[in-house]
């Protein structure tokens, strides 16, 4: 038995070690949310307004607690009711519910839910990182379901989707 048979493990521990420590730092430190310029700064989700006609009534609520919980959740910044140096507001644009994967017998095997939302970043800690987009997420479910009974569990998983996106775009530079 040669010396890199008897002490390889060793040698790979003694080089992947570092490496792996390396690798933690940099993906860390790429994280805009952790990034010290942001540490408790203020920040503000006005109210999204529905201006979507067949979206229901309450989404216009949830979908603005959802934006402000992934906010709070994820950066290390605090929310507050005006003036915050991240400013996100915004409308509901489009809801709508589409046919999916038509069946050979052409009926709907799944249905498809779409949110739409524009959104308006203000953010007066980093230059250049202001913006105005539009963001769309959608999900199937089976054509046998009435749209009432899976309606609340879709929106949610979409509201999930977007609020995501919006952190990731706002905070992440996607």
């Amino acid at each position: 038995m040669n010396w890199l048979q008897r002490n390889g493990f060793l040698f790979l521990l003694v080089i992947s070690v570092p490496v792996l420590q390396v690798g933690c730092k940099i993906t860390y430190g790429f994280n805009p949310a952790s990034n010290t310029d942001y540490i408790g700064k203020p920040f503000t989700v006005e109210q999204f307004q529905n201006v979507s006609s067949l979206a229901p009534p309450t989404l216009s609520q949830s979908f603005t607690e959802k934006v402000r919980d992934v906010f709070q959740r994820q950066s290390r910044m605090r929310l507050v009711d005006k003036k915050g140096e991240l400013k996100l507001e915004g409308s509901i644009t489009g809801y709508s519910i589409k046919p999916v994967a038509i069946t050979s017998t052409e009926q709907a095997a799944n249905n498809r839910l779409t949110i739409t939302v524009k959104v308006k970043c203000t953010n007066k800690i980093a230059a250049n990182a202001d913006f105005e987009q539009t963001f769309s997420r959608f999900a199937d479910f089976d054509s046998s379901q009435e749209l009432s009974n899976v309606e609340e569990t879709l929106i949610e998983e979409i509201n999930d989707q977007l609020a995501q996106d919006i952190f990731n775009r706002s905070l992440g530079n996607w």
